[in-house]
């Protein structure tokens, strides 16, 4: 038998002190019995470690504690919670300044009509002070407003005189320059004929004009065709000619040039010569004779022209000569200063119209400060009565909200010194929740009041509104709320939303979310030779309905299942868990 480092360690721990390893080694029988108890040993240790593997594992797994999946009926409820607000409440005000003696109520404390609440000594009021002092400025203004200045229309009458003087001059005026109108229409006829006749003549001239320099200088295109007759085809003859003849003779001194026989080219030249000199010559005579008619053309409407001309002038000088004022100018002076006498007389009814409103309207007023100045009379008299009252009554039935003043202070005109809830008139609460779950809440729906310790506070929806928060979908529940309840106080409320029969109910503890949505942990098992190792195998779900203690799911999830609702340590999918025992 081979022995190794380690055999030799085991013997050596396990070989009794005292004993000679010599010997042992001599004793070949000693020796297997030792290497035997060695082997059982290990053996013995190896059991235990088996059976105990199991127990020492799930030490070390967390604990969970489970729910079952059931299925059934699922009322769905929302939570919320508000504070109680008074329907109405009565401010208990002091008029004047007065001072608190004695306080017979406190917060909380019910009290019926005309029970006493504060005792206050009479002293000096500032509201009797300052109405006795508005009394005053009422009954000065009154006497300011006696007092009115009479009214004047000097001015406007005499505008109105002077603006019929000058209407009278434009109207005599007018009709001075209709008398002489007629005599002057024949003369203003033949000035606008002469006008006319002028523009065409000018025409006529210019085209003239054109047409000569266009004669002169064998260029066409700018002159009317109605006066340079065949002119322009003439020249056109004659200068087609006059290249033919070019090109023949260059060809015939090309040909002389060269030696050759030019006799033929010579003879088609020479008639090309006496082709262009007819042309010519006939071009030329038809020129002469068309620039001579022009001319006298020409000369002829000169003069017509000067004379419109001479006429035309005349008549512009004798209009300058006189008046520069049209009868159309003048018919319009007359209108103007028409209608100018007219705005005058009606803006001077309309002031008179006004001034007798506002007269009137004057004398209202000063009938309402005398109506005033009997007012504040009876102000200041009510003032003076109330500086006698010394004890302070409820008008209304109710719960004392708050006190706010202490004995000694001093009373601030309209400032509550105490605020009573009128029980008689109810209280409301109001909650914000998701608008989707109002829609199956409707008005006359009862709420469960979970902070109700005795029992006797009921709430029931009066109203559904929308949230006033701008982009908001939630909607605002307002409850009436009766019993034994006051103003301030917060209940905590918990209203149905609607029932539904559901496949799968978990508790609400064994949903959870992250980023990838909402999921359970269900609990499955696994044999193993050592028992049942179970793990937590997460499945997403999605919530239909829920209510306090409950969720409506829909998953790869049933009745009968088990899941995760509590945990000793954080446990994630597919991790080994253990039961709570």
């Amino acid at each position: 038998m081979i022995e190794t480092k380690n055999d030799k360690n085991i013997s050596a721990e396990i070989i009794p002190s005292g004993e000679d390893k010599s010997e042992i080694q001599k004793n070949p029988k000693r020796r297997r019995e030792i290497i035997k108890t060695i082997l059982i040993i290990f053996l013995a240790v190896m059991l235990i470690l088996t059976f105990f593997s199991n127990t020492i594992m799930n030490r070390s797994l967390p604990e969970v504690s489970t729910g079952s999946v059931t299925s059934g009926k699922l009322t769905e409820r929302v939570r919320g919670s508000g504070i109680v607000e008074s329907n109405q409440v009565y401010e208990v005000t002091v008029d004047g300044n007065r001072v608190i003696d004695t306080i017979y109520i406190k917060a909380g404390q019910e009290v019926e009509k005309d029970t006493v609440l504060f005792t206050v000594s009479s002293g000096d009021s500032t509201e009797l002070e300052e109405a006795q002092s508005t009394l005053e400025a009422l009954e000065l203004e009154y006497q300011k407003a006696l007092l009115t200045v009479p009214t004047d229309y000097s001015a406007e009458n005499q505008a109105i005189k002077n603006a019929r003087e000058d209407l009278n001059t434009a109207i005599a005026k007018r009709d001075a320059a209709a008398a002489s109108q007629s005599s002057d229409d024949a003369a203003l006829q033949q000035y606008n004929s002469n006008k006319q006749s002028l523009e065409q003549k000018s025409a006529e001239q210019a085209e003239l004009q054109t047409a000569i320099a266009a004669i002169d200088i064998d260029d066409y295109t700018a002159a009317s065709i109605e006066y340079t007759g065949n002119l322009p085809a003439l020249y056109n003859k004659y200068i087609t000619a006059e290249n033919a003849y070019a090109t023949a003779y260059e060809l015939y001194a090309q040909i002389s040039s060269e030696g050759g026989d030019a006799a033929a080219a010579k003879t088609e030249a020479d008639s090309r010569a006496a082709e262009r000199d007819e042309a010519k010559a006939a071009y030329e005579a038809e020129k002469s004779s068309v620039r001579e008619s022009l001319a006298a053309q020409l000369s002829t409407i000169d003069n017509e022209i000067a004379g419109l001309t001479s006429e035309i002038s005349a008549y512009e000088s004798s209009q300058q000569s006189e008046s520069s004022t049209s009868l159309e100018e003048l018919e319009a002076d007359v209108v103007t200063k028409q209608r100018a006498l007219e705005d005058l007389i009606i803006a001077l009814e309309k002031t008179k119209t006004e001034n007798d409103v506002n007269s009137q309207i004057t004398d209202l007023d000063t009938e309402a400060k005398k109506a005033e100045i009997e007012k504040q009379k009876e102000k200041v008299e009510k003032l003076q009565e109330e500086c006698e009252e010394t004890e302070i009554k409820s008008k209304y039935s109710g719960v004392v909200s708050s006190v706010n003043v202490q004995p000694g202070e001093t009373t601030v005109p309209d400032t509550a010194i105490a605020v009573i809830d009128i029980s008689s008139e109810g209280y409301t609460v109001e909650i914000t929740v998701d608008g989707e779950k109002t829609k199956n809440i409707k008005v006359g729906t009862e709420a469960e009041v979970l902070n109700n310790l005795n029992g006797d506070i009921q709430a029931v929806v009066s109203d559904i509104k929308s949230d006033t928060v701008s982009g908001s979908k939630n909607k605002i529940l307002v409850f009436d709320v009766t019993g034994d309840t006051e103003s301030g106080s917060n209940i905590d409320l918990s209203i149905p939303c609607g029932s539904g029969t559901y496949d799968a109910i978990v508790p609400k503890s064994a949903v959870y979310e992250d980023k990838n949505g909402k999921f359970v942990l269900v609990v499955s098992s696994k044999s193993s030779p050592l028992g049942n190792r179970y793990y937590a195998e997460r499945v997403n779900v999605e919530v239909l309905a829920s209510d306090e203690s409950s969720c409506a799911v829909s998953g790869d999830i049933s009745a009968g299942d088990y899941v995760i609702t509590a945990a000793s340590k954080p446990v994630s999918p597919n991790d080994q868990v253990r039961m709570k025992e």
